[in-house]
């Protein structure tokens, strides 16, 4: 087992290295011929000037744009050659071109059934609002005939995932960003074995990045050899690229068409506590049966064309392919998709909907709270205008620097009326919103600007579901086990602590 982790680790840390003996060596390039001829010294001046304006001049987040401009300023030649290698979201040109294709191509196969959007916009317009959002950006519709299960850890949901794995008749997709040799990766691991030596198409996309510590690189092949097709997402390699900005943070199971599962729960013991690592970890997560599923599976069949380099046969997949009979419903539901390279923050979008248009309450909870100025904006709005805000945080983090950072952002929502509260048992991994007893919203997306614009992401926004209310008690019940931060807290605080704060908050999009 040692050997194994210290393989692991090692496979990053050459990566690592690797990446950084490539940028300083073109720094220390530029530096040497800056002393040896003086008009390169004047080029690398102009050519700062050029990427600050670039930067200034781009449609992004302005707290992106002062922290690249700050770097650069600083360090003009460090700092600009870390911006064009790792400053944008954007994929090689063929890949691009496949993505743009795929998305293009899936497109006709999510429309939205108008007597669906009819019927909530006669029960509110407010809400249809936001489903409206969802379809005209991001081109996901909203769905009724869907049933929705809410798990209040990842245990719940683990046992509930082998339980339709097992069931499966047709085919099983699954995206997911980690993965850990583990009980819980052993137990899918078995029946996706299973399940193709008996002819169905099961299928695996992970991220790379998110399993270089835990995953062999031969893993692909071990898969493949099961007889399971395996696709890898941004492959790592010891090479200084874009790429490695751009990671598929998706957590996606998807069986026969009809049952699907998201949430922020990885497949890696500590998920679902058979492994300790921070405390309790305390995760959430999904389940839909019925037609919303569909989206998932075009989410997926999307990446995969992209990865595999082949356009897939949509409709063999559809809900109703393998289940005839009608599917049940208890409200609305939108499963959506978020990709960094659409210029649109759709996973932003919907937090901030959700949040500017509540009446009563929003309970979110988040494992980071590293948020942008529009987002703290309508959190102290929403509490300055009598919304009950309640925000549940980790008690012990994953990571410190991080965690630091997150703590920097409650004085400011402490002060404007906002409740914080930090969960004492351990770490809190959870991506829920839930607001007024009517909306909620679970997916994969944090409060970070890795998720918010970074990474590809995906969530769950339901209304009137059965879901809702669940997701509710379960924030009432969390509430109970934490610690409520106080204005007191902030205030004795440390000068040291409120410098490095500061310093983390002016790098907070570059983290």
């Amino acid at each position: 087992m040692k050997k194994t982790s210290k393989r692991l680790l090692g496979r990053i840390i050459s990566v690592v290295l690797a990446v950084l003996f490539q940028v300083l060596w073109v720094i220390l390039l530029v530096l040497v011929l800056r002393n040896h001829f003086p008009l390169v010294g004047l080029l690398i001046e102009l050519f700062s000037t050029i990427a600050i304006l670039w930067i200034v001049s781009k449609d992004i987040n302005p707290a992106y744009k002062l922290a690249w401009t700050i770097l650069i300023l600083a360090l003009p030649i460090a700092g600009a050659v870390i911006y064009l290698l790792f400053g944008k979201s954007r994929l090689g040109k063929e890949l691009q071109r496949r993505l743009d294709g795929a998305m293009h191509e899936a497109s006709q196969y999510l429309v939205q059934d108008e007597a669906v959007s009819s019927k909530l916009e006669e029960e509110s317009r407010t809400v249809a609002c936001q489903t409206d959002y969802l379809y005209n950006t991001a081109g996901f519709p909203v769905y009724q005939n869907t049933k929705t299960q809410y798990f209040r850890v990842g245990q719940e949901l683990y046992s509930r995932l082998l339980h339709e794995l097992k069931k499966a008749e047709h085919y099983i997709f699954m995206e997911y960003f980690i993965i850990d040799d583990g009980e819980m990766w052993q137990g899918i691991l078995d029946i996706l074995e299973e399940k193709a030596r008996l002819g169905l198409d099961v299928r695996l996309i992970y991220d790379d990045w998110g399993c270089a510590s835990t995953m062999p690189q031969e893993f692909r092949m071990s898969l493949q050899s099961r007889g399971i097709r395996c696709e890898v997402f941004n492959p790592l390699l010891p090479i200084a690229s874009v790429l490695l900005n751009n990671r598929d943070h998706r957590k996606i199971t998807v069986i026969d068409g009809y049952i699907g599962f998201t949430g922020g729960v990885n497949l890696a013991d500590e998920y679902i506590n058979r492994r300790e690592r921070f405390g309790y970890w305390k995760d959430t997560g999904v389940m839909l049966r019925g037609e919303a599923v569909w989206s998932f599976t075009v989410m997926f069949l999307q990446m995969w064309s992209v990865l595999a380099n082949e356009s897939p046969d949509y409709g063999k997949y559809r809900p109703h392919e393998w289940h005839e009979q009608p599917f049940e419903s208890d409200g609305f539901v939108q499963p959506y998709g978020d990709t960094p390279l659409d210029h649109e923050t759709v996973g932003e979008s919907v937090y901030l909907n959700i949040i500017n248009r509540a009446k009563k309450y929003v309970y979110i909870f988040t494992p980071y709270l590293i948020t942008d100025n529009e987002m703290t904006t309508a959190l102290c709005l929403a509490a300055k205008s009598g919304v009950d805000v309640r925000i549940v945080t980790p008690g012990i983090p994953d990571k410190k620097l991080v965690f630091l950072l997150t703590r920097s952002y409650y004085d400011k929502l402490i002060a404007s009326g906002v409740r914080v509260f930090e969960y004492k048992p351990g770490f809190l991994h959870a991506k829920s919103f839930v607001c007024d007893d009517c909306i909620a919203t679970v997916g994969t997306i944090n409060l970070d600007y890795r998720s918010l614009y970074l990474h590809f992401e995906c969530g769950v926004w339901m209304y009137q579901t059965d879901a809702v209310m669940q997701i509710k008690e379960d924030a009432l019940d969390i509430l109970e086990q934490c610690r409520e931060i106080s204005a007191l807290d902030c205030m004795n605080k440390s000068g040291w602590t409120r410098l490095w704060q500061s310093i983390l908050r002016l790098f907070a999009p570059l983290l």
